[in-house]
């Protein structure tokens, strides 16, 4: 787990649909996101990311997500048991995410699933670590 604790900034997201072509438009606004995630020795972690692009185009919506609980890390699954977030769907939910590394970076990959009336799609999130908390 020790490899993970600290405070991580959101560098870029990309997502594929279930036929791992690009998606025409990237989770968050891509490269202009603003993202953070804290993941404590304790076992608590808590995460925010928001669309940072200045206008959204028509047809878009501005894409914000958060949430927090307490979370095991075992292997490259990070497990998340939901306690506080901003979709009350997501409450009380357990929320994975596969965990690698490149180089400084962590890459956290939730499972294929819909984000709001979109069809399915697997998103990949890279982060980079700003604090050792």
């Amino acid at each position: 787990m020790a490899n993970i604790i600290g405070t991580w900034a959101l560098v870029r997201t990309e997502a594929v649909d279930a036929n791992d072509k690009p998606t025409s438009v990237a989770p968050f606004g891509g490269t202009n996101v603003i993202g953070r995630v804290v993941f404590t020795k304790d076992g608590r972690m808590s995460a925010a990311i928001t669309d940072a692009r200045s206008e959204i185009p028509n047809g878009e919506t501005r894409e914000y997500s958060c949430y927090a609980g307490a979370y095991t890390l075992d292997g490259n699954t990070l497990k998340t048991k939901v306690d506080a977030c901003s979709d009350p769907a997501r409450m009380g939910t357990e929320q994975q995410r596969t965990v690698s590394f490149d180089g400084e970076l962590m890459i956290l990959q939730p499972p294929l699933r819909s984000y709001g009336d979109n069809p399915p799609e697997r998103r990949t999130l890279w982060w980079r670590k700003i604090s050792d908390i």
